[in-house]
């Protein structure tokens, strides 16, 4: 079912349910797509449904994102993710909102790790998983494979709007204070599985509980395959919460 949770036409979350009679642990999905308009909900589908499947409310979020006509980027999308998250608790269904986690892919784990940091949350999040995440934006901005997506979302280079990175990037809003998983293949051409061992190697040194799984060989886009390995990390991570 198709939630609004703003009046922009790209502010809009699809609830999948389990059957049955609930209270329903939720797992709330973000996208990846380096932020741009082109990519979309979509890419989640597969994993919203597999989690309705094993008992879990999939909230799989669309957000504003950077293009002349979605009009996201800094603050936008970040403000979208967190409404949409609040949202929740607005919503017509046995949800039980102390059993929350947010699941983000490459662009979307930055968007999960910084809505797990949120301290003014109307629904807090009980634990967050980042797919290949974006942990790092100054790190990411320097990336010369990059396509310049890291300054295009935040609206400019760290050089010039330092405080923009200190807000959007999870490595520098530590501690986050919510058990974390990262989980990245190897051979991730497209965000280095060096960013994660560094975020977990921060993290933990701020006091933060994180499991950091590295599966050899598979590259970025196999966290979209429900019947993957890299997914069934994240379902065995997320039944302490189920």
């Amino acid at each position: 079912m198709r939630h609004r949770y703003g009046a922009h036409f790209h502010q809009f979350a699809d609830l999948h349910l389990p059957g049955g009679a609930g209270l329903f642990p939720v797992a709330v999905l973000l996208h990846g797509g380096f932020w741009r308009e082109q990519h979309s909900l979509e890419l989640d589908d597969g994993l919203a449904r597999d989690l309705a499947g094993r008992g879990w409310a999939a909230w799989n979020v669309e957000y504003r994102r950077v293009g002349e006509v979605s009009g996201g980027g800094y603050p936008v999308t970040l403000e979208d993710v967190a409404a949409a998250i609040d949202f929740l608790d607005t919503v017509d269904a046995p949800l039980d909102l102390a059993r929350v986690v947010a699941i983000g892919h490459s662009a979307g784990g930055q968007l999960a790790l910084w809505a797990a940091a949120r301290r003014d949350a109307a629904v807090p999040l009980a634990g967050v998983v980042a797919q290949a995440g974006v942990t790092d934006l100054r790190a990411a901005e320097r990336d010369p494979d990059g396509e310049e997506a890291i300054a295009r979302f935040v609206g400019g280079y760290a050089a010039d709007v330092p405080e923009r990175y200190a807000d959007a990037s999870p490595i520098e809003r530590l501690p986050i204070g919510v058990p974390q998983l990262l989980v990245h293949g190897t051979e991730d051409v497209r965000v280095p599985a060096a960013m994660s061992r560094r975020y977990a190697e921060a993290a933990r040194a701020a006091g933060d509980e994180v499991e950091l799984v590295l599966r050899p060989g598979e590259d970025h886009f196999v966290h979209l395959d429900p019947g993957g390995g890299a997914w069934a990390d994240v379902l065995r991570f997320i039944e302490r919460f189920g």
